[in-house]
């Protein structure tokens, strides 16, 4: 099985839809948050966005997880929110798919704003917003609304996985 990257910018639902999938193939799930070293969560927490320097080491670590699932499958969350971060994770499986998660500025600073216990801070989504590229034709995911209820969201990105096998 291809590895599935739930992408996206702060507040869309990686997480829960990630879950969400893992729970659907039976496969790992793996929190892209969990592989930031402490210097980007403190980063983060205190409002500072991360520099493609900064996300470095972390991307690597996700694509190190990516290449040691193999055929096992997993599913990861990762913002991934520009092709050369995706680049990095296909380096640990070329198959990887992506299913990014989009919504607008407004209803993802709502979600941020209404989050306990998490380090990412709402004034960091409109930095998130400013260097997304969403996916190119080319690569291999599809795009869902990340207001849809869970399951149709998973619904449709297991759709559009079965299609590109």
């Amino acid at each position: 099985m291809v590895p599935i990257v739930v992408m996206g910018v702060a507040g869309c639902g990686k997480s829960t839809i990630g879950r969400a999938l893992a729970e659907r193939l039976g496969v790992p799930y793996a929190e892209a948050d969990d592989f930031h070293p402490p210097a980007n969560v403190a980063k983060m927490h205190s409002g500072v966005p991360l520099t493609d320097e900064d996300r470095a080491p972390w991307l690597a670590a996700i694509a190190g997880q990516i290449a040691a699932a193999g055929a096992d499958g997993l599913v990861v969350s990762c913002s991934a929110l520009k092709r050369g971060y995706r680049d990095v994770l296909r380096g640990g499986n070329p198959e990887a798919f992506f299913a990014h998660l989009v919504l607008t500025p407004e209803v993802a600073e709502a979600r941020v704003s209404k989050r306990v216990g998490h380090f990412m801070p709402g004034v960091l989504v409109q930095s998130q917003f400013a260097i997304l590229e969403p996916l190119a034709a080319e690569e291999n995911g599809v795009g869902v609304d990340a207001t849809l209820p869970v399951e149709t969201i998973v619904e449709k990105v297991l759709s559009r996985l079965s299609r590109t096998q």
